[in-house]
């Protein structure tokens, strides 16, 4: 089976283009249309070779010496991480975490509506966050696989998240922000990012 560009992109670069497009963003509101590798690499503490290196996964976005029009790289970039379109999410679990997630309203401002919110709780059933009523988690696969949710974020206690992880993965959801401190077993297909402060906090006072 031939390679698709998505096979040979490495992971750490695809995971760097995101915060191209932040940066690109704040620097666009700053009222600049042309940027170089360099100044860009400045606002991220990147080198630009490096970014050079990660764009040219996807083609020429820039002429040398002229650098990149800030906003042809945006939509380019937008297009490429298939944030040129609004997905729907859904959010299991309804405490603390996932109630914050919920009512956050940059999603809906970089391509992602909260559209569902799920809990098992029965003083949580039925109460809303915002426009949203939270449902329960009996009604999980049934609304899943008929809106064909592909993004789910899950913010349960540690023992509960993988139970709901292979509920929804049924379901056809290929794509998982976890919250939950427990690593999740998954098909080599499912991408899954993990959020947990504890492990960073934990991380850096190695070094203090």
């Amino acid at each position: 089976m031939p390679e698709t560009i998505k096979d040979v992109v490495p992971q750490i670069a695809v995971g760097r283009l995101p915060l191209y497009l932040r940066a690109l963003r704040r620097i666009q509101q700053q009222g600049c249309d042309v940027i170089a590798s360099h100044e860009l690499g400045k606002h991220l503490g990147i080198g630009s070779a490096q970014i050079r290196k990660d764009l040219s996964y996807f083609g020429g976005f820039g002429k040398q010496g002229t650098g990149y029009s800030v906003a042809i790289l945006i939509e380019q970039l937008s297009a490429v991480l298939a944030v040129d379109q609004t997905w729907s999410v859904a959010v299991i679990g309804a405490g603390n975490i996932g109630t914050a997630i919920s009512k956050y309203e940059g999603f809906t401002q970089r391509g992602f509506h909260i559209c569902w919110v799920f809990d098992s709780h029965p003083d949580v059933i039925g109460t809303r966050m915002g426009d949203i009523v939270v449902q329960s988690t009996e009604v999980l696969e049934r609304t899943l696989c008929r809106h064909k949710i592909q993004i789910v974020m899950i913010a349960v206690p540690a023992g509960e998240a993988q139970q709901i992880a292979d509920r929804v993965i049924a379901c056809g959801v290929c794509a998982i922000l976890n919250y939950a401190p427990i690593h999740l077993h998954v098909p080599d297909y499912v991408k899954v990012q993990y959020i947990d402060p504890i492990v960073h906090l934990q991380s850096m006072t190695y070094y203090l």
